[in-house]
């Protein structure tokens, strides 16, 4: 059976979001991994008999894809906030197609913004699609709610209030956003990219 490892981040520190902050955040993604690890161990217990087992087994499986894109999810986001702040290339193929797509670097930009301060809780999210050779942004709810079939997510920005509220005010949910743009490492989101196509 398989078992998930919590990976370890290099996050130097952030502008606006604390230490302590990164920490929780942390502690959080580990409890993820601990969880989809007890989720699969208890789909393979229930499985041995599926009939006696078929109602909790359905719900367990439901609730796989929460705990799993919770994983997933924050290792993008933790990944993408590592090895300091990088601008994006603006001669490189994300920010060709960015601007192809959308018109302009910051046409795409205020977009994913406005996405990333939608109520609830929650993911905003750049996808690729290779299949079309395409790039969109979503919002996903939870952790798994509205995720792409068949697309891959490059940049990842939490937005459940445990990335931020400790740090900003309620009221503080754009300035976390800023900031995480200033903290974010355009590197890795163009190797996801790369690897993506």
């Amino acid at each position: 059976m398989k078992t998930f490892i919590p990976k370890t981040f290099n996050i130097a520190t952030l502008k606006g979001i604390s230490a302590k902050t990164v920490e929780d955040h942390l502690k959080l993604y580990a409890g993820y991994v601990t969880n989809t690890n007890l989720i699969l161990q208890k789909i393979e217990e229930l499985s041995k008999d599926p009939t006696k087992n078929a109602y909790e087994l359905a719900e367990v499986q439901r609730r796989f894809g929460f705990e799993y894109d919770g994983v997933r999810n924050h290792e993008i986001y933790f990944e993408t906030l590592s090895n300091g702040a990088k601008d994006i290339s603006k001669a490189g193929e994300l920010y060709k197609m960015i601007e192809s797509i959308w018109g302009s670097f910051d046409t795409w930009f205020v977009r994913f913004k406005t996405i990333a301060m939608s109520r609830g809780v929650g993911w905003a999210i750049l996808y690729f699609d290779k299949k079309e050779n395409f790039l969109m942004n979503a919002y996903v709810g939870d952790h798994e709610l509205g995720q792409l079939s068949g697309c891959a997510p490059i940049l990842c920005l939490d937005m459940w209030e445990h990335a931020y509220i400790a740090d900003y005010a309620p009221g503080g949910k754009k300035d976390y956003v800023d900031d995480f743009f200033v903290n974010l490492n355009w590197e890795v989101v163009e190797k996801k990219f790369k690897e993506a196509q």
